[in-house]
């Protein structure tokens, strides 16, 4: 077993303009507004888009539109324009960034050996012809709970999905959901909220690699990358609202496959 640990990393103080943590297969931005400031996104793959906080003006080619707080955007390949109000955030995850200095990365270091356990990013799955080239926008909101788990919504890009997990107060500890993944990793967002990263390592034959448990503190702004194999859960703990997004790359060929993910039908692999 490959004894790889939970990488938790904070995004740059809000007064940065831009911060960016990344997965193996996949960079997530943290966009801050500033006064007067566009910011430009160029990915050579589909980005999704979060809007958690505020309105946001997306500008790409020649549209330009308007997109309310608390939604979700898939924009096609290529470069576009967001404009922020001044101190909301956005997050953009993409899994092709063309325009990203890779020492701006704010744990590149732990990925100067890539995992060799990690499927990558295949061929992009195709949009359907009538949605192609159009910038879809979700209301989070509207979008509803799949039949059979009522506690995450899910969306998916070309080459990710996310979950979006949304609670109040601290979660039921008596129904947390321990799982391990074989082949990729998960980043686990953290919009708003306190939350504990449970982490254990399975046990081997050879008594000198067992760990003890983690319970990694993360707050909102973080990003926990989880390799494959770890035992995980996250408990959000406190008052107040608790936003955690879970980030894959490439998207989850297994919530597709039950119907839990609301626009897989917009793609064809």
């Amino acid at each position: 077993m490959i004894l790889r640990p939970v990488s938790l990393s904070y995004f740059a103080p809000a007064h940065a303009a831009s911060s960016i943590i990344r997965g193996q297969n996949f960079t997530v931005e943290c966009i801050t507004g500033a006064d007067g400031a566009d910011n430009i996104i160029h990915s050579d793959h589909e980005t999704i888009l979060l809007i958690p906080e505020s309105d946001a003006t997306l500008t790409m080619d020649s549209e330009t539109m308007e997109i309310a707080s608390r939604s979700i955007a898939v924009v096609p390949a290529g470069a576009f324009q967001l404009h922020l109000p001044r101190g909301a955030r956005a997050f953009a995850l993409t899994t092709a960034r063309r325009d990203m200095d890779p020492r701006s990365v704010v744990n590149a270091d732990d990925y100067k050996v890539l995992d060799g356990r990690v499927i990558p990013v295949a061929k992009p799955m195709m949009r359907l012809e009538k949605d192609a080239d159009r910038i879809c926008v979700y209301r989070v909101d509207e979008i509803p709970f799949p039949e059979g788990n009522p506690r995450l919504k899910f969306l998916q890009s070309s080459t990710m999905s996310i979950n979006w997990v949304e609670y109040e107060g601290q979660r039921d500890r008596t129904k947390l959901s321990p799982h391990a993944h074989e082949d990729f990793e998960q980043g686990s967002l953290a919009i708003a909220g306190d939350f504990v990263h449970h982490i254990r390592t399975p046990w081997v034959s050879n008594a000198e690699e067992w760990r003890e448990d983690q319970h990694i503190e993360a707050s909102a702004g973080s990003m926990a990358i989880i390799p494959p194999e770890l035992i995980h859960t996250t408990e959000g703990v406190g008052p107040g609202r608790h936003i955690l997004i879970d980030v894959f790359a490439p998207p989850r060929a297994d919530f597709i496959t039950k119907g839990w993910v609301f626009n897989a039908g917009d793609y064809q692999a």
